[in-house]
């Protein structure tokens, strides 16, 4: 027999009653039932009860095994009594009588529990991961994750994707976020930086000849953590294809994404054919370009009904260019109490508060009510309750001024009011997808009032160097796109800017000289010079597809040895001093931060 195990401990059954087996794994729970004592042993695969009575020549040995010692059983495997059996294991049917035992590795009192799902303070969860690693649903998390990787690969496969790696050691380039700095001990007074992504790495394999890559790519970025992102470093699904159109990529991407969230999903409906929403049409429909459409609550602009009105406040807002009025509809939201309750809602979000009208039935009429209603008359208020589709019970809220102010508190107060007016969560039991397309290439900073790139800048610009030339900066679309799922931003993609001289225009446009483009794009746009294929691609982040599947509330539930929102690995140790030596053969001298 084998050293440790003849058997998992998701192995046995009713077949098995009778054989003498060997078992090895923790210590799940311990019971003492009358003097007979019942182990919950557990492994990688499952659980197996085991058990001892006085009669066992193991029995006084069982009686020092403590929650999480590791063990070594012989026994013999018997079947339950009907009464007894245990429908939600595998190994429920049955359990083993223990003949003998081996401690393999005693345990010290625990820092926090193994056994149940008891929340616990996250620091120590964190300092101990190993053990928090243990607890049935944050090791089903785990291998959850590695399912999925599993299957992006062979279904990549199949779509004639070949896997490549790329460097991890690269150049610093500014894309967006900070870089991971490394020190050259062979340059001194040179860094390396952690690729943000492979994203000029993958192009230049497309200039290589390659068509179709794909790689489960690790991402490194000095960016502050939030629920859905992780501090330092993450994995996505990198892919980029040759000689292709925007719908060459989507074609490719889908069937993947949606197989994902099918095989993973536990039967939740999944989309079939994710919509194509353009960026400006989402960010007026659901004031948000990463929509939840679970949620059918569409915005509308209503500025022509409040113009020249009795509503002193938006008709003088809508005397400004580039002011408006927009209305979220609230279907079962008819009351005054849960209209004013949205009124400080909108309070605490940092607005003056929102207008609403609320209808209700009299006298076999539909009549609106509230202070906006009585201002503007029946007729407008009449109006906007046909424009929005709305009846008795339902309400509508209002939010005026430049769309800009106000328009991320109107997208988090539609998902507020749907949530709120909902009689259950059933809504939530699915996965609904879309492409948001059409982004623009460029957006104003305020602050530093300047042009900048909104997205991509590697993106192609839709008309080309054409539109870059003779648009408005702030008109000109990418050939840009992200997938998004229950409001939940998935991947990032664009086809991609392959000719130099757009490339240099693209950067002119924002206040970058040709130098600039050479000195920290050279690699990419020195191959571009030796012929570039037209290509495209994206990358779905692995992190939120797998938080998305497991229902976690944060991406440190779907990562193995995730680091804090301080971003340290407390178990670990990083990020942590280094000796003098080290710093002396890289010719670094460490000075007080300002």
């Amino acid at each position: 027999m084998h050293a440790y195990r003849s058997h998992t401990c998701a192995a046995l059954n009713k077949a098995h009653v009778g054989e003498d087996v060997r078992l090895s794994g923790w210590v799940h729970r311990v019971r003492d039932h009358g003097g007979i004592l019942f182990i919950d042993l557990r492994d990688h695969y499952g659980i197996t009860q085991v058990l001892a009575d006085p009669d066992s020549p193991a029995f006084a040995e069982v009686e020092k095994v403590r929650s999480e010692w590791v063990i070594r059983i012989d026994g013999v495997v018997k079947a339950r009594d009907p009464e007894l059996v245990n429908p939600k294991l595998p190994t429920g049917e049955i359990e083993v009588f223990v003949r003998d035992i081996e401690v393999l590795g005693a345990a010290e009192e625990l820092p926090l529990p193994v056994f149940g799902e008891v929340d616990y303070p996250e620091e120590t969860r964190l300092r101990y991961r190993f053990l928090d690693l243990r607890r049935e649903k944050l090791h089903q998390n785990i291998m959850l994750r590695a399912g999925v990787i599993a299957s992006i690969r062979r279904r990549m496969v199949e779509q004639g994707f070949t896997e490549f790696q790329t460097p991890i050691l690269t150049a610093s380039s500014p894309e967006g976020a900070r870089d991971f700095l490394v020190p050259s001990r062979l340059h001194p007074g040179k860094f390396y930086a952690l690729p943000q992504a492979p994203q000029q790495f993958k192009q230049l394999v497309m200039v290589a000849g390659f068509d179709r890559y794909f790689q489960i790519a690790p991402c490194f970025r000095d960016e502050d953590p939030r629920a859905d992102r992780s501090p330092g470093e993450f994995y996505q699904l990198d892919m980029e294809m040759s000689f292709v159109e925007q719908e060459d990529v989507f074609q490719a991407i889908e069937p993947v994404m949606r197989g994902l969230f099918e095989e993973f999903g536990g039967g939740r409906p999944v989309t079939q054919e994710f919509p194509r929403i353009p960026y400006a049409e989402a960010m007026l429909k659901y004031g948000s370009d990463k929509p939840d459409l679970r949620n059918p609550i569409e915005m509308q602009i209503v500025s022509e009904h409040f113009a020249g009105s009795g509503f002193k406040i938006f008709a003088q807002m809508l005397e400004k260019e580039g002011n408006e009025v927009r209305a979220i509809p609230a279907p079962k939201g008819g009351s005054r109490a849960f209209c004013d309750r949205m009124n400080s809602w909108a309070q605490k979000e940092g607005l003056p508060g929102m207008g609403y009208i609320f209808w209700r039935e009299e006298g076999g009429a539909v009549v609106g009510a509230g202070p906006l209603a009585k201002n503007i008359g029946e007729e407008r208020t009449e109006a906007i309750r046909t424009q929005l589709g709305l009846g008795a019970g339902d309400a509508a809220f209002f939010l005026a001024g430049k769309p800009s102010s106000f328009i991320d508190v109107a997208g988090k107060a539609r998902n507020v009011i749907w949530a709120e007016t909902q009689p259950n969560d059933d809504w939530k039991h699915e996965f609904r997808f879309c492409w948001i397309v059409d982004f623009p290439m460029y957006e104003w900073d305020e602050e530093t009032k300047t042009l900048d790139f909104s997205h991509n800048p590697f993106s192609m610009p839709q008309g080309g160097l054409e539109a870059l030339e003779k648009l408005d900066p702030l008109d000109v679309r990418g050939y840009q796109y992200d997938i998004v799922c229950n409001g939940v931003e998935l991947s990032s993609g664009a086809i991609r800017n392959h000719k130099p001289e757009i490339m240099y225009k693209a950067f002119e446009i924002v206040g970058h000289d040709k130098a600039f483009v050479d000195s920290h794009f050279g690699g990419m746009i020195n191959a571009f010079k030796y012929g570039a294929p037209p290509h495209g691609g994206i990358a779905p982040g692995i992190d939120r597809i797998v938080m998305l599947l497991a229902d976690a509330e944060n991406i440190r539930e779907v990562i193995m040895f995730p680091m804090n929102q301080r971003a340290e690995d407390l178990m670990m140790g990083a990020p942590s001093e280094v000796t003098a030596q080290q710093l002396r053969e890289l010719g670094l001298r460490l000075m007080p931060r300002e």
